[in-house]
């Protein structure tokens, strides 16, 4: 039977086998919008900080502490972002983060006091990833398994289209005098629109709803999304009530989840803070190399435009080899860019080595998104993605004060040789003990 003309209820694991609709699309979307305003805050300080240290006279040892604080507010957003969203919803949690990065943003640019500054920059991260956790399961949760993947490819690389834009708006704004750098935070402002837009047409994960003993609403909609009448009843049978924080992080490490959740938790550990040493670090590091503000800038520009390329990348390569070979590949490749970019001189070679270089760190960025999403059952998921996401951020803000010294004592390649060691350490335990997760249901993973 033709599930599309059908009147009576099919039973169905939610979205799995069944086509995306013209509403999933306008969902994906919504987390799209929301991703561009978010990656504006969360990129804008790279090419900010060569201004904002002309300007305030400050060092890059301050810039390390700002970043610091930065990842610091990044962990908690994680880690509280996954609870929150599983005790009160992904939606309200989705839209609660929006308004908090915005006006943290705008506050970025009003103050002149540096504390204010770093505080409201680490609220900005708080925000920002506790944002990038509740999307990651969101989208993981609303999407059919057999094109899982490919969304979350998708909705970041039309997102991550601010990464690109944000240069472009710095390259032509900062350079206008000693204090532009704060229209560009002022634009951080312009998420709120992302919030007013979800407010009205986001909709709540059916699995979580299930989860919640929510099963005629669940069943609501994924018909509204669908236009198909699904009977959830034995999906839900599938669901056991959630977990209770101590009890997920406990869950995880027991023998049944304990060897997905070292095999990750050591991946992401070592992979996050290199990646972002090159994302947030390349456009301060690329003016501390010799090149003016304005040719820094601008190449820092050209290379972000790999950001969106990279999400691309993933949504073509995220559905194969069961996760875990592209993220090897990706991995090898990145080590190996790294070392080429710390040594390659003069402004087209920079460019061209580092544009390769930020699309295999934004693949493998969002292969394992969807990755993580994929390692657990919906009642311990967010919290469990929350974990994995923090610890991540947690080391990437220690790494936040190391740059500065590897950078005084070993120059430009010095800390792009961390970044190839970093990201080549954890292959291995993954090839040998990962688990392939690509084009399977969430509740065969898990």
């Amino acid at each position: 039977m033709d599930k599309t003309i059908s009147n009576e209820k099919i039973s169905n694991n939610y979205f799995d086998g069944l086509k995306v609709s013209n509403t999933h699309k306008i969902l994906f979307f919504i987390i799209m919008l929301a991703y561009f305003f978010e990656q504006m805050d969360n990129w804008n300080f790279g090419f900010i900080a060569p201004a904002l240290m002309k300007s305030w006279g400050i060092t890059m040892t301050d810039v390390g502490r700002i970043q610091f604080a930065y990842f610091v507010g990044m962990t908690l957003g994680g880690l509280t972002g996954g609870i929150i969203s599983d005790l009160i919803g992904r939606r309200k949690t989705f839209l609660g983060a929006i308004v908090l990065f915005s006006l943290a943003s705008v506050v970025n640019g009003l103050t002149s006091d540096l504390t204010v500054f770093t505080i409201s920059r680490a609220l900005t991260g708080f925000g920002v990833f506790c944002l990038m956790v509740t999307s990651q399961a969101y989208i993981a949760e609303m999407a059919p398994a057999e094109s899982r993947g490919k969304w979350q490819g998708l909705v970041a690389a039309v997102g991550f289209c601010a990464v690109p834009f944000i240069g472009a708006m710095c390259r032509a704004v900062v350079p206008m005098h000693d204090d532009a750098w704060r229209y560009i935070f002022y634009l951080g402002g312009l998420g709120l629109i992302g919030f007013l837009i979800g407010l009205k047409y986001l909709k709540e994960s059916p699995r979580w709803l299930v989860a919640q003993k929510r099963l005629p609403e669940a069943e609501k909609v994924v018909e509204e999304i669908t236009g198909i009448k699904v009977d959830l009843t034995e999906a839900a049978a599938k669901i056991s009530p959630r977990n209770k924080v101590m009890e997920v992080l406990i869950g995880m490490f027991s023998r049944k989840y304990i060897k997905r959740t070292l095999v990750v938790l050591s991946f992401i550990a070592l992979t996050t803070p290199a990646t972002f040493v090159v994302t947030v670090w390349t456009p301060t590091l690329l003016s501390q190399r010799g090149l003016s503000l304005e040719d820094s800038l601008m190449a820092s520009t050209i290379l972000m435009i790999g950001v969106p390329v990279g999400c691309f990348l993933a949504s073509l390569i995220s559905d194969k080899g069961g996760r875990k070979i592209p993220l090897a590949i990706l991995a090898v490749l990145i080590s190996l860019c790294a070392v080429i970019f710390g040594q390659v001189n003069g402004f087209i070679p920079i460019v061209c080595c580092g544009f390769v270089l930020i699309a295999c760190v934004m693949a493998l960025g969002f292969v394992s998104f969807s990755y993580i999403a994929e390692q657990y059952p919906t009642k311990m998921r967010n919290t469990a993605t929350g974990f994995h996401n923090a610890s991540g951020r947690m080391a990437t803000s220690v790494i936040q004060l190391a740059v500065p010294v590897v950078f005084a004592q070993h120059s430009f390649a010095g800390v792009y040789n961390m970044v190839a060691l970093l990201v080549l350490l954890p292959v291995v335990p993954l090839l040998i003990w990962g688990m392939r997760t690509g084009g399977k249901s969430l509740e065969e993973i898990s």
